[in-house]
């Protein structure tokens, strides 16, 4: 990956306008191409002749608004605003300019072509809109083409105001292919400069071709919520990034929560035990169900600088297990099925450990809600959603609440009863506080009790497994997925015999 030679002297320093970043695209020599959109009027290249001196930049400006005039030009596509046609019109549209212009020019010109598919606000059915947006680029003359994805979510309310984030946010994927692709996380913020991530939301990003070598797409997609593009990203059951528009387009929802360093037995027993409840209490979710665990990451006041390394390693156990995952900034639990609720109206259902209770019913987590613990509540548990509460020994849940922040106030009698009986939804002992508000969701099947358990899986110690792994004690390895266990022993992915030490 190389740095331009011409780039502009201020491209790291001050903001640039959308105004002088289009500007000074149109004053570079050689930088030559085509921008296709469709669905938003040109907005994009509307920004390059208001600017001044776009003879430069623009070899040809279109747009085939006409779904047959489209499908005529670029092909048929399963949606219009889909990555599939995206790819459609960047690939027609960089052959033709190649083809009609490289003899004349291709000596002195990096091509470029801009496309994008655009769905707006609707004036009779109101809703959010969304773009897929791309750039393929030379990065001199005569040199192979490099290619870039993203999705982008529209916030703004009105037509008028996504159709200006979408000219905005397109100038500054142009301006940093060619002058900000060198910091993957210059050329990321980037991407929101002068809209803003209240307004605009980058839900997924792909980079391909010899100026983006050093690039790591699944490292791109963490960045994207490291940094507050977005909130959450999905990597498919192969450990590759997905597009959650398209992963959880009216799908059936059930999402586990937790850190999976590493995925173990109970994990799985837990989202296969919800998994058949989950079908026997809707039967219609069983066609359309997606298996899935969730990592949440820290942000704000609390967030370091992400261990990539770490996150990848956990995603591809969990991929080893056979399932899909997704990484968000989500705190709260409440937000979890808001989020799936942007793409299905599918039942959406949550599988819980008894630990899980403490981010859920703890009021230390909601100081930010006037309603505390009851507005979280009613914030989770609309629209039909359901939680599935794992069971879990006494002797466990003893230590859960003597080495838990809020676990002591929440089980405050757990210490009652034998130590190797089972503690269900049904007969945890909640704190004063909340009983009344726990039995009320446990009478009106909002939270439900999994009954049935692999004995072997409830034996499993996962808050002690990284230890035991590292120092290679026997027996770790009855507590993960065979799969798991033998990508640990071949990758070792955090070092040590196994894991490493914690």
């Amino acid at each position: 990956m190389t740095t331009s030679p011409d780039t502009p002297q201020d491209a790291g320093s001050a903001l640039l306008t959308t105004n002088r970043k289009a500007l000074t695209l149109n004053l570079r020599q050689g930088i030559y191409g085509t921008f296709a959109e469709i669905g938003a009027g040109q907005e994009v290249v509307r920004n390059f002749f208001k600017a001044g001196g776009a003879s430069g930049t623009v070899a040809k400006s279109m747009s085939a608004y006409d779904m047959k005039i489209s499908d005529d030009v670029y092909g048929k596509a399963s949606r219009y605003v889909s990555r599939e046609r995206l790819s459609q019109m960047l690939a027609f549209e960089y052959d033709l300019l190649v083809k009609r212009l490289g003899a004349d020019r291709g000596d002195s010109s990096a091509f470029f072509v801009f496309a994008n598919t655009v769905a707006t606000t609707s004036f009779k059915s109101g809703g959010d809109g969304h773009a897929w947006m791309g750039l393929r680029f030379q990065a001199g003359p005569r040199s192979a083409p490099n290619e870039i994805h993203i999705h982008v979510r529209l916030w703004d309310k009105e037509a008028g105001l996504q159709q200006d984030a979408v000219g905005i946010v397109g100038v500054n994927l142009i301006y940093a292919a060619y002058f900000q692709r060198d910091s993957q996380d210059a050329f990321i913020r980037a991407l929101v400069d002068n809209v803003g991530a209240a307004r605009v939301e980058v839900d997924f990003l792909h980079v391909s071709g010899p100026e983006f070598s050093g690039y790591d797409n699944r490292v791109c997609s963490l960045k994207l919520v490291e940094s507050g593009l977005t909130n959450a990203t999905a990597f498919g059951s192969d450990g590759s990034v997905q597009v959650p528009g398209e992963m959880f387009y009216k799908k059936s929802v059930l999402v586990e929560r937790g850190l999976f360093r590493p995925v173990t037995t109970v994990s799985v027993d837990m989202m296969e035990r919800a998994a058949a409840r989950f079908v026997a209490d809707d039967e219609s979710a069983s066609a359309s169900l997606l298996k899935l665990f969730e990592i949440s990451i820290p942000t704000g006041a609390q967030a370091s600088r992400l261990d990539y390394a770490d996150l990848l390693a956990r995603i591809d156990l969990i991929a080893a297990a056979g399932f899909p995952a997704l990484v968000s900034n989500y705190r709260e639990f409440y937000r979890i099925p808001a989020y799936f609720r942007r793409y299905t109206k599918e039942p959406v259902a949550i599988v819980a450990g008894i630990n899980n209770l403490v981010d859920i019913f703890s009021d230390g987590y909601y100081t930010h809600l006037d309603g505390g613990v009851l507005e979280a509540c009613g914030r989770l548990f609309k629209d039909k959603v359901r939680m599935y509460v794992y069971p879990m020994r006494r002797v466990q849940l003893r230590r859960l609440a003597a080495s838990l922040e809020g676990g002591r106030s929440l089980f405050e009698d757990s210490a009652e009863g034998d130590a190797e009986s089972v503690v269900t939804a049904e007969n945890v002992p909640m704190r004063a506080a909340v009983r009344h508000l726990y039995a009320h969701l446990l009478e009106n099947g909002l939270v439900r009790s999994l009954c049935e358990y692999d004995p072997a899986a409830l034996n499993c110690r996962p808050r002690t497994l990284l230890a035991r792994i590292h120092d290679d004690e026997p027996g770790w390895e009855h507590e993960v997925p065979e799969a798991v266990a033998e990508l640990i022993r071949a990758k070792r992915p955090w070092g040590g015999h196994g894991v490493g030490a914690p």
